[in-house]
């Protein structure tokens, strides 16, 4: 996905500010299974995903828990670092060998001051990561983790062809066992 379709996705910006906006990112390749956040530090970059699939999971002494898949055009951010500046809790994975766009988190604040347009982009960015997160509470609490994998396959269904199932079932909250009866019911 271009950087120009990744921009107006969020919210369309007039010409010149697109071209501050889209100027200001630069383009990296990380291989699969490179951690591009890592929990416990303040992260300065904000990603996106130009190419592949990237998982944000939390770690406890004997677990992990993934909580969020990206794919193309999806941002790849630690909330807690961009909008408190504050340590993380989340490492996001490249599932894939990957191609992201990148920010700083100090030059995208410059160009909020520097430029309004840029700065409604901005806020359209954090209500949309407001309203994924909202959805996704939401989905934890009232969906049974049958309807969770169906939304998943209805909203994703390249996920299952990408993601281990093991991440799948760690973000559906079930085992493996679980997510393979699951599975099996349904086909």
């Amino acid at each position: 996905m271009s950087i120009d379709q990744i921009i107006d996705n969020v919210f369309p910006v007039p010409y010149l500010s697109k071209l501050t906006l889209k100027n200001s990112f630069e383009k990296v390749h990380y291989p699969k299974y490179h951690v591009i956040i890592r929990a416990d530090r303040v992260e300065d970059n904000i990603f996106f995903i130009k190419k592949g699939i990237a998982r944000a999971f939390s770690r406890s002494e004997d677990s992990e828990l993934t909580f969020w898949f990206g794919k193309e055009g999806d941002p790849a951010i630690s909330l807690k670092s961009y909008v408190a500046n504050q340590k993380g809790y989340e490492f996001i994975e490249l599932l894939e060998d990957s191609e992201l766009y990148f920010i700083n988190k100090v030059n995208l604040e410059k160009l909020f001051e520097q430029d309004v347009h840029v700065a409604n982009w901005g806020r359209k960015f954090a209500e949309q990561q407001l309203l994924k997160l909202e959805e996704w509470l939401i989905s934890r609490q009232f969906k049974t983790a049958k309807e969770r994998y169906l939304n998943l396959l209805k909203d994703n269904p390249e996920f299952v062809q990408r993601i281990q199932l093991r991440h799948i079932a760690s973000f559906l909250g079930i085992t493996q066992v679980s997510l393979s009866r699951i599975r099996s019911s349904i086909e």
